[in-house]
């Protein structure tokens, strides 16, 4: 009498795993670590470009309304109060270009929406830096498609006069760099060994 044929152990299917989790014992999957924006991320950017984009818009409202064109109002210091119209871009440059820097926004905003879209989980500062960026890039371009030009009001006597706008792209811009870097320095975290530094 035979004996009877042993079942074959069941296969286990092979997952392959990248990285660790939090808790660094248990690996996560390689298709949870897409770095595409995610619902949160896309969330977190509109709120930061519109709220940069209102208090910019207000900001020019109030000089506008309240300053005549090329009235200033001392604040402190070299610091004043200044309504100037800029045909340029931040802090006056390409001046008389309107057609060109409206172009030239059109393709970094279309650029950074792309960028976003596809690396907004890279890291957590990336909603709040693009939104910076894109609010105040959207901001100025409503003015020039709108008005052929921006208000700027924020004068120091040593730099040209800018406005809110300027400011939260040159903010974003930084904190763009900073994110990049913070984000690679993870990364190489991650893929050393514990070993390593022994």
């Amino acid at each position: 009498m035979s004996e009877p044929a042993r079942a074959a152990p069941p296969r286990q299917q092979l997952e392959v795993r990248v990285g660790s989790a939090t808790n660094a014992l248990e690996p996560i999957p390689g298709a949870s670590r897409s770095l595409a924006a995610g619902a949160a991320q896309w969330l977190a950017l509109c709120v930061v470009a519109l709220a940069a984009a209102a208090a910019d818009q207000l900001t020019k409202y109030l000089v506008v309304g309240t300053l005549e064109l090329g009235d200033s109002v001392p604040v402190i210091g070299p610091l004043s109060i200044h309504n100037v119209r800029n045909t340029g871009i931040a802090f006056g440059l390409f001046a008389d270009s309107t057609g060109i820097v409206i172009v030239l926004t059109s393709i970094a905003i279309a650029a950074l929406v792309v960028f976003f879209a596809r690396s907004g989980r890279r890291h957590p500062l990336l909603p709040v830096a693009v939104g910076l960026v894109l609010g105040g890039s959207l901001s100025n371009l409503i003015d020039r498609l709108r008005l052929g030009h921006v208000t700027d009001f924020i004068d120091f006597d040593y730099w040209p006069a800018f406005n809110l706008a300027d400011t939260f792209i040159v903010v974003g811009v930084g904190l763009l760099f900073l994110s990049f870097v913070a984000a690679d320095r993870a990364s190489a975290g991650v893929g050393r060994s514990p070993l390593s530094g022994l």
